[in-house]
């Protein structure tokens, strides 16, 4: 897959929780996680089984102004707005710092002024943040992805595809 994407949470304040978003993180292949003013009890992050602060990096910024990201790299808040995209229509940027609010919150307006974009995911209420972070990355991954054509039937063969000439993109028959 091209690019590369971070994730993080702003005002995380249960460790399980972030542990299991930096876990899902690691297994998604992220380039680095983070968080935005964090309590110390959640940067202990104990749910995490993989070890991921071995595998990637971990930056703790206590503000949002703090927050410093490669050039280029588009900050997309995950939050539940009106005006927000639908996570299944949103063409994730090739480079992208993924940021989801806090357990019982949501980002704060200081962050969100700093989005490119912001994104929903499209559920009747919030689920956990960590549930959230793995459906966000799980979408990036499928639709950045060098995957198979779905078939459109249950019993039918998936579309074929050739390989395209330019990164690795396929596109139809």
């Amino acid at each position: 897959m091209r690019g590369y994407f971070a994730i993080g949470v702003e005002r995380a304040s249960k460790k399980r929780n972030l542990g299991n978003l930096i876990r899902s993180a690691h297994a998604f292949g992220a380039s680095f996680v983070f968080t935005i003013g964090a309590t110390y009890s959640a940067i202990e992050a104990e749910a995490d089984t993989s070890k991921s602060p071995a595998h990637l990096p971990v930056y703790n910024w206590a503000t949002a102004d703090e927050m410093i990201l490669p050039e280029g790299c588009k900050i997309v808040g995950i939050e539940l707005v009106d005006d927000a995209v639908d996570l299944p229509s949103f063409r994730h940027p090739l480079r992208a710092a993924y940021i989801l609010g806090p357990e019982r919150g949501e980002l704060s307006p200081e962050l969100l002024e700093k989005c490119d974009y912001v994104v929903k995911i499209p559920t009747k209420f919030c689920v956990n943040v960590a549930m959230a972070g793995a459906i966000t990355m799980y979408d990036r991954v499928k639709s950045l992805g060098n995957f198979q054509r779905r078939p459109v039937g249950e019993n039918q063969e998936p579309e074929e595809r050739e390989p395209h000439r330019f990164g690795g993109q396929f596109r139809r028959k």
